[in-house]
């Protein structure tokens, strides 16, 4: 499945401003990377997602905890939130967007990102109005509770350090310069200790000088990179006033579950899995249904036999049951005994059904069907009738005062 990945610049939006882009085609490898205003975007393909990336210095982070009984999906969140983080908030809480993370602590605490709501919803229109809504607005970084990571950014007014992790205390920007180990070493013991364990991520254009500052090894990794392990999180920053309904906030999180299953390296043995039991029944479903197709060929074989056997005249088998019931009708009438089409056989049968007294004004006889008129039999007197005659196969039915009777068709009734 497709997908744009776009990293929405922290200028403001218009028609000539710039967009990075990246777009992968599995989820885990890159296709292509570039920049393009808004009407240049590429347009991912049918079926594909369009993932907006927030940049790391456009959000702020704040842990709160929340009330008892008031979760994610809660109406009263909103309000609640803001009133929580009212004094932490450098800017009036109505300005700002508020998005809650996907998972709560079994503390009950809980990780909120913010941001200028105006500046997000600029952005967001304006991919919607170029053809390419998004479908998912992800964090560049966001809290996490692995281990923790080091980040070497090469921004163009000067280099950055942002720290991640479950001791990191959220996601911690620092300027990327001589001072940055001693403001490492101040951050909470186990968010400090610096060890061999600690991976540190950097972008080319500032490998050489993490290594300088950090006294470390480090690992290269682009910026287009880090996006699409950004649009691999659980994260959505589109909630509240950037979701229009329940139902689009349920639809977008069965999207996010089912691109996880089929893109989501964790979930390949789950999908093997379940491509061996589609394999599995379609053999089973295939050997059933070749063996029923070879009982039915044996049956229609036995059939056939029987027919030729009995009647060796015949030399090409069309359909046995109806040419053994011809054959028989020939038979029958060649030798003057009655069938139970002809009329002396239906008039006896339906006599000794016929309720007492009733007796025929007339009868009509033709092609196999006695019309018997005159008989006004009422309906408990007619349902009587065709229960007992279909018993011994054959086939009645009022209409007025007339009675049709035949020989039944239907599969299970007597000869």
């Amino acid at each position: 499945m497709s997908t744009l990945i776009i990293c929405l610049p922290a200028a403001t939006s218009g028609a000539t401003t710039g967009y990075d882009y990246a777009v992968t085609a599995d989820g885990r490898t890159l296709a292509v990377h570039s920049s393009a205003p808004v009407a240049l975007l590429p347009t991912p393909a049918r079926g594909g997602e369009v993932i907006a990336v927030v940049p790391v210095t456009m959000l702020s982070w704040h842990q709160v905890e929340l009330p008892k009984g008031v979760g994610p999906s809660s109406p009263r969140l909103r309000p609640i939130l803001e009133g929580l983080l009212e004094d932490r908030l450098l800017d009036d809480a109505a300005r700002l967007h508020l998005a809650v993370a996907p998972v709560v602590n079994a503390s009950g605490s809980v990780w909120i990102a913010a941001c200028d709501r105006q500046w997000l919803a600029a952005h967001l229109q304006a991919l919607e109005a170029a053809q390419r809504p998004v479908s998912r607005v992800v964090p560049e970084f966001a809290p996490d509770t692995g281990p923790m990571r080091l980040y070497a950014l090469d921004e163009p007014d000067a280099p950055q350090l942002v720290i991640t992790g479950e001791n990191a205390g959220g996601v911690i920007r620092l300027p990327l310069t001589a001072s940055a180990p001693g403001m490492i070493e101040a951050l909470p013991a186990e968010a400090g200790e610096q060890d061999a364990h600690v991976l540190v991520l950097a972008e080319p254009g500032v490998a050489a000088l993490a290594e300088q500052i950090l006294q470390t090894k480090v690992s290269l990794m682009t910026r287009p990179q880090r996006w699409l392990d950004a649009a691999r999180s659980p994260w959505d920053l589109a909630q509240f006033d950037l979701v229009s309904s329940g139902r689009t906030r349920t639809f977008k999180r069965l999207s996010g579950i089912g691109r996880e299953l089929l893109q989501s390296p964790a979930w390949r043995p789950a999908r093997w899995g379940l491509v061996a039991l589609l394999l599995g029944n379609l053999l089973g479903l295939n050997a059933w249904a070749w063996r029923e197709q070879s009982a039915l060929d044996a049956t229609r074989a036995s059939l056939s036999g029987m027919l030729t056997q009995a009647f060796p005249q015949i030399r090409v088998v069309v359909d046995a049951p109806l040419q053994m019931e011809r054959e028989v009708a020939t038979l029958r009438q060649a030798s003057g005994a009655a069938s139970e089409r002809d009329l002396e056989t239906m008039l006896a049968v339906t006599g000794a059904a016929m309720p007492v007294g009733r007796v025929p004004g007339s009868i009509e006889f033709a092609a196999g069907e006695a019309r018997l008129k005159g008989l006004q039999l009422n309906a408990q007197e007619g349902s009587s009738l065709a229960l007992q005659l279909k018993s011994l196969g054959y086939a009645a039915r009022v209409e007025g005062d007339t009675t049709i009777i035949k020989p039944d068709a239907s599969p299970g009734t007597a000869p």
